[in-house]
């Protein structure tokens, strides 16, 4: 198997982690990976059901959001994607959601404090807001980086849009994005009961520290 055809397969798989986790609903919602050693990038096909998303329809761009492989045209969101991966080399995978606490969070233009330390350890701080930017061409993905490059955070909130998340691989993204509506909704719960205490920023740097280097296997 090419890795280009493994690559799909696993982005294929992905696709079925967002429905799990009620991330998306009918076809909104992508997951991307860079493909390894190339100028490409495997991507979600736009507006194909998540029912009939296996490897064969899952499409390959490169990082200008040119078809090169598939059979169907790319996700509205690969513009985004792909600006993201020309100017982020570190990043090999994208997502984005519209999960619905996370989002509701972008349409206040609202960061998410760092008040739990699950925040602290999966995004070193708040998770911040980007800029309102329509879709169609790469505005999105410059907004994106401009607000990613600010923080060490691995999830932007888009302004009136919703959450994109990236990472060192596609799953990892998936990862950050699960994680990120969990936050969102438990510190939603928490400001209906009142105030929520912020994390000093000592032990966010502590937590984040042992998280990113330490848990884990």
């Amino acid at each position: 198997m090419s890795v280009t055809a493994e690559l799909r397969r696993t982005v294929a798989d992905l696709h079925r982690e967002l429905t799990k986790y009620e991330l998306v609903i009918w076809t909104a919602g992508n997951v991307s990976a860079r493909v390894p050693g190339h100028e490409l990038m495997v991507i979600k096909p736009s507006g194909v059901s998540y029912d009939e998303l296996g490897p064969e329809a899952m499409v390959v761009t490169d990082l200008h959001g040119n078809l090169v492989e598939g059979e169907y045209a790319p996700s509205s969101d690969t513009a985004a994607h792909a600006y993201v991966y020309r100017h982020m080399p570190d990043v090999n995978g994208v997502v984005h959601t519209h999960s619905p606490y996370a989002t509701a969070w972008a349409a206040r233009g609202e960061p998410i404090p760092c008040v739990l330390t699950m925040i602290a350890d999966e995004f070193g701080g708040e998770i911040p807001v980007g800029p309102f930017a329509l879709i169609g061409d790469d505005s999105i993905g410059q907004g994106i980086v401009e607000t990613l490059k600010a923080s060490r955070s691995r999830a932007v909130l888009m302004r009136n849009h919703g959450p994109f998340t990236v990472g060192p691989t596609a799953k990892s993204a998936v990862k950050s994005a699960v994680m990120l509506e969990d936050v969102a909704r438990t510190v939603h719960f928490a400001l209906q009961l009142g105030k929520a205490s912020a994390i000093d920023q000592q032990d966010v740097d502590r937590l984040y520290e042992r998280y990113q280097n330490v848990y884990g296997q």
